[in-house]
């Protein structure tokens, strides 16, 4: 069965709070934070003190993907406002080495992103320590954009290498994700799937859930 990490991007802001219980409740395994600088993407979302306000709204695993130009810098803040996985940008401007040993010396699970553009073995030499590996299937910085099927062949390049490798791995896919979609996802070997206005939009959220849970 698949990981399913709701995007609180698509969620309504206004009773942000009540939005994410919601989908607590509705069974979501995990909260994706997107977190936007207005540098590294165009767009600005929220940061730390946001994730700390709504972190007494669910005891659900706080997956936190800094879209940051220096994610190192920012680390320590997002760990203490209650952040679990924290996910960076190969491409930012951060050491990557550096940025990952800091988020496990703080006790959390490190993750790294992969921009569209960037190939999977850029992420291979650091597999050994990272608990998951994030593939964008739409290029990062704003919701609601179609899913990329090309790149479902970076997300196989990445669990044959952990399969290769004897590794334990998650690997999530982000952007476009629908009950449409998620098997092709899941086909090519990715196990935690972000979907935003797919389930924020749904009737049912439960039922969206569940469809996306059992995606193969």
């Amino acid at each position: 069965m698949n990981y399913i990490s709701p995007s609180i991007l698509s969620a309504d802001f206004s009773r942000l709070g009540e939005e994410i219980s919601n989908i607590s409740d509705a069974g979501a395994d995990m909260i994706h934070i997107d977190v936007m600088d207005g540098m590294f993407v165009p767009n600005i979302t929220l940061g730390a003190p946001i994730v700390k306000a709504v972190r007494k709204c669910s005891d659900k695993i706080f997956d936190v993907h800094l879209m940051i130009n220096e994610p190192i810098r920012y680390v320590e803040d997002f760990v203490k406002a209650g952040a679990d996985i924290i996910c960076f940008h190969i491409e930012a401007s951060s050491d990557v080495g550096a940025t990952i040993d800091k988020i496990i010396s703080l006790g959390k699970k490190p993750a790294i992103a992969l921009k569209p553009g960037t190939k999977a073995e850029e992420a291979f030499k650091y597999l050994d320590k990272l608990y998951m590996v994030l593939v964008m299937t739409v290029e990062p910085g704003f919701g609601g954009q179609s899913f990329m099927p090309d790149m479902m062949s970076k997300v196989k390049a990445v669990r044959d290498e952990c399969v290769r490798r004897n590794l334990d791995m998650r690997i999530e896919v982000d952007g476009g994700i629908s009950d449409k979609t998620a098997p092709q996802a899941v086909n090519a070997g990715a196990d935690v799937l972000v979907a935003g206005s797919y389930i924020f939009s749904a009737e049912d959220r439960k039922e969206a859930v569940e469809k996306l849970k059992n995606a193969k």
